[in-house]
């Protein structure tokens, strides 16, 4: 038993181990297992290992438990902290709000302590409840695909070693090392979708559909997923430009391609642009293309999509911008920067007394070359200007550049990354 789990943990980190590993720790038997088992293997592979514990402040028993969770730290001589959140206010599905509120206060910490890699401690039992919960929504292939075993967010690498594992053999493995764990009475609340998941689950055992079942199931849907994911990248190489901030596609040649191709392709534009954490409800996203294919324009999460001379523009809605404003040295829109050259201060201007927002009509009335761009009117009213009180100072991408420059963070090509990478 401890030798396969221990195998589970080596394969998830090794050739290369960081330096510096973070894991996730609640004080139930899955994150306690994972906590022991990173220990010996940072212990073998020279890794510095930091704990952390989310007291959500719902539970009377959240303090005691990550108490608890301390102790066993400094017993393994493994730093850990404890982080509070009590900002719930009853508003919106709970689960979701806290597990949102989880993620950033794990990734403020991680950023704080220069952790680039933080371990979880979700189970082949968390993928098959995570399996029904999609199967129940009607999702897809990437839903179906469950959780992912390695995931770049906000910088930060989270990895799920133990997804492989059952919850029955983690604790097996903390009683025969004669660890112990807290169970979460929360686990048995039918309020909670997962816990009906888990619960129809154990039913479902008697048809040999178990959590081996569906995980090997989600497995599956995974390797699928990876290869709808690196048709559509390959398609995108082929018929997609990113033009002032805007994905552009070759109409001709999009509508060659199957819907399922289609709908990754514009999903990945619309997410890109929007800078949106989900993807648009599926109804949304058919209504879309339906007018995509009658040559109608749509709009969908802060987006705009039409077809322009034989192409289709995906640009940002003006009204989802037009109130924004930022300095020149700050993100406008999450996503562009605005700068002189080689950031550089032209004469005279005062950069304090400037901000960015968008161009607009009042705006591109200010840019008479703007046609010499090649870019559509509507795409240009969304993209950032520098403004100084009424008056457009700088309008790159309408052809006033007055040496300023105007770049999406990371660079165009962070489209086509995240393609492959989302």
């Amino acid at each position: 038993m401890a030798a396969r789990l221990t195998q589970q943990v080596s394969d998830a980190f090794l050739p290369d181990p960081p330096k510096r590993l973070g894991v996730a720790v609640s004080g139930g038997g899955d994150s306690m297992a994972l906590l022991h088992l990173l220990h010996g293997f940072c212990a073998l592979h020279g890794c510095t290992l930091h704990a952390v514990t989310v007291n959500h402040g719902l539970r009377d028993q959240a303090a005691a438990e990550a108490s608890m969770v301390a102790d066993a730290c400094a017993k393994l001589g493994v730093r850990h902290n404890t982080l509070f959140w009590d900002k719930w206010d009853g508003i919106g599905n709970l689960q979701s709000v806290a597990r949102k509120a989880r993620y950033d206060l794990m990734t403020a910490w991680a950023e704080e302590h220069d952790l680039g890699t933080v371990a979880l401690g979700h189970t082949a039992d968390d993928q098959a409840e995570t399996f029904l919960m999609h199967l129940a929504r009607r999702s897809g292939v990437n839903g179906l695909a469950g959780m992912k075993r390695r995931k770049l967010r906000d910088g930060i690498t989270w990895v799920r070693p133990l997804l492989a594992a059952s919850r029955q053999s983690l604790r097996e493995y903390l009683e025969a090392a004669g660890v112990a764990w807290v169970e979460d009475a929360s686990n048995q609340d039918m309020r909670f979708e997962r816990i009906k998941a888990r619960q129809v689950l154990g039913v479902l055992g008697d048809l040999g559909i178990d959590s081996d079942t569906l995980s090997e199931v989600a497995l599956n849907m995974a390797e699928a997923r990876k290869a709808l994911d690196w048709q559509t990248f390959l398609a995108a190489r082929d018929m997609v430009e990113v033009d002032a901030g805007a994905v552009v596609i070759c109409d001709r040649k999009m509508r060659t391609l199957p819907d399922e191709i289609q709908r990754r392709l514009l999903i990945q534009a619309l997410g890109w642009i929007s800078g949106g954490a989900y993807p648009p409800r599926r109804a949304a996203l058919a209504e879309l293309m339906r007018s995509l294919k009658k040559g109608m324009a749509a709009t969908v999460d802060g987006c705009h999509a039409r077809r322009v001379r034989g192409h289709i523009w995906i640009f940002r809605e003006l009204n989802a911008v037009k109130d924004m404003q930022a300095t020149p040295d700050t993100l406008w829109d999450q996503r562009w920067r605005l700068m002189p050259p080689e950031g550089s201060v032209p004469e005279g201007v005062d950069l304090k007394a400037l901000t960015v927002r968008a161009l607009g009509d009042e705006g591109l009335e200010q840019c008479p070359d703007w046609r010499s761009s090649g870019r559509p009117h509507a795409v240009l009213l969304s993209t950032p200007a520098v403004w100084e009180g009424d008056r457009v100072v700088a309008a790159p991408l309408a052809g006033l550049a007055q040496n300023w420059q105007a770049q999406v963070d990371g660079g165009e090509e962070t489209f086509f990354a995240a393609l492959l990478s989302h």
